[in-house]
């Protein structure tokens, strides 16, 4: 994953099915949207390996795959999360998902005024975009990302974000270049915990906790 093209292609394959069992066993209209996020990152990781076929530059699919990893994601995490929260929970989940807000809008901002540019870096793509204070563009993605899913009340959320968490760390330590591509590559994965999940929820009401 995010190493070649074809480790992009195989790994988005894999997980972009493990996506699709995911929705196949939903039972409500809540659960569809974090359901749904292997599919989503799935189809991600793909858009990545014909980045590599091309050669990185300024394309449409550098630009699709700024759109799914910035602004979309900073939203759809904690509203996801939210949407699925026992009744506990929500009220604290407003934090990450204002955050997630705010992010989005600011990165939509960039990617509709500033141009976005792949870059391939030896085994890494680097992804360059011009961000005011990228400090606390971060903080708020990340706080809206891994924040919502540790602060959800539902144990194997919570792992998720644990794992999301560590795994953001260690790609910015090794990575810091290639923090977005290989941190992306990483959550992909570890999003097939949410056939776990998915497989522990019922049809139940939102307002009952989780069984997972």
């Amino acid at each position: 994953m995010c190493w070649s093209a074809t480790a992009d292609l195989v790994a988005g394959a894999a997980v972009g099915a493990t996506g699709v069992y995911c929705v196949s066993q939903v039972h409500t209209v809540r659960q569809l949207p974090l359901a749904a996020l292997p599919l989503l990152l799935g189809a991600h990781q793909i858009v990545e390996s014909l980045i590599w076929r091309h050669g990185g530059g300024t394309g449409w699919a550098t630009l699709i795959w700024a759109v799914i990893a910035l602004p979309l994601l900073a939203w759809w995490v904690p509203l996801g999360v939210l949407l699925v929260a026992p009744a506990a929970a929500r009220k604290r989940l407003t934090i990450p998902l204002a955050a997630g807000l705010l992010t989005t809008a600011v990165l939509t901002y960039c990617l509709a005024t500033r141009t976005v540019v792949a870059e391939i870096r030896g085994h890494q793509v680097g992804y360059l975009l011009d961000l005011p204070q990228p400090q606390l563009i971060i903080a708020g993605y990340l706080l809206a990302t891994v924040g919502a899913l540790l602060l959800s009340g539902d144990p194997t959320l919570r792992v998720l974000g644990a794992l999301t968490g560590v795994g953001a760390a260690v790609c910015a330590v090794l990575w810091r270049t290639e923090f977005v591509s290989t941190w992306c590559a990483l959550a992909a994965v570890v999003s097939m915990i949410l056939v776990v999940w998915v497989r522990g929820q019922g049809p139940h009401s939102p307002d009952q906790p989780s069984t997972a």
